[in-house]
């Protein structure tokens, strides 16, 4: 009974990383497409944070890290040895921490909001900046890493090939797609051209985000299976030891 017990826990916090990033992306959906002033095509998700509604993604932020800093703990309950036992969990638990550090130092005004504020703004406070700075360390590296590292332990194992695979593919396209952004973004704007911000995160955090929700909801599954057919064994077990 204690086994099943670990399992339940481990089972518990794993569920945590399907439901902070879904949570997540429905919430500054909602924000985004509700919210006076706000453009979802040219504006970051971060800028939420501004206003007097600021709140409502100030505490998306915070409660997504928390969730995902639990799924760490699973993983890591989980993953006790083994290829990317630590840094898969390390990892994960970093990218949780990041987005805690982005709902604690709030975004200075920018990309047009709150309305009136610049649309080319810079960082000018130190939270700004620490909020700029965590989020490029996110895009750029802790997030691709922990899909490259998590591909690792799934390509060990030829029933998980498949996760090897999107996981790789993932962490690929993000990390691409972040630093061409982050670099050709500034030169598109001083050309004069029309630059999505808000829509290339949207596609980015999208992507990053479901697929820590399909990992852990795919993890959650094989230990509630694993579970399952514990419970099974234990009741065998005791029916034998009855007769």
């Amino acid at each position: 009974m204690r086994v099943l017990k670990k399992i339940a826990r481990v089972e518990s916090l794993l569920l945590c990383g399907v439901i902070g990033p879904l949570l997540f992306i429905l919430a500054f959906l909602i924000e985004g497409a509700t919210r006076s002033g706000y453009s979802a095509w040219r504006t970051d998700v971060s800028y939420l944070a501004l206003s007097n509604q600021g709140w409502e993604q100030i505490a998306n932020f915070l409660i997504c890290g928390s969730l995902c800093i639990a799924f760490a703990v699973g993983l890591r309950r989980l993953w006790r040895t083994g290829k990317s036992s630590v840094w898969g969990p390390l990892l994960i638990g970093l990218f949780g921490l990041g987005l805690l550090i982005a709902g604690v130092c709030v975004a200075d005004p920018g990309g047009g909001y709150p309305p009136g504020a610049p649309i080319n703004g810079s960082p000018s406070t130190l939270h700004g900046w620490v909020h700029g700075l965590n989020g490029a360390v996110l895009f750029n590296v802790v997030l691709p890493a922990a899909c490259f590292v998590l591909s690792r332990r799934f390509a060990a194992d030829p029933q998980h090939r498949r996760w090897a695979t999107y996981s790789w593919l993932t962490g690929a396209l993000i990390f691409v797609i972040s630093v061409i952004s982050t670099v050709g973004m500034p030169f598109a704007e001083n050309a004069g051209f029309p630059v999505l911000d808000g829509l290339i995160q949207r596609v980015l955090i999208s992507m990053g985000w479901i697929w820590i929700a399909l990992t852990a909801l795919h993890l959650w599954q094989e230990v509630r299976k694993a579970r399952s057919e514990e419970a099974s064994t234990a009741i065998a077990g005791t029916s034998v030891t009855a007769d």
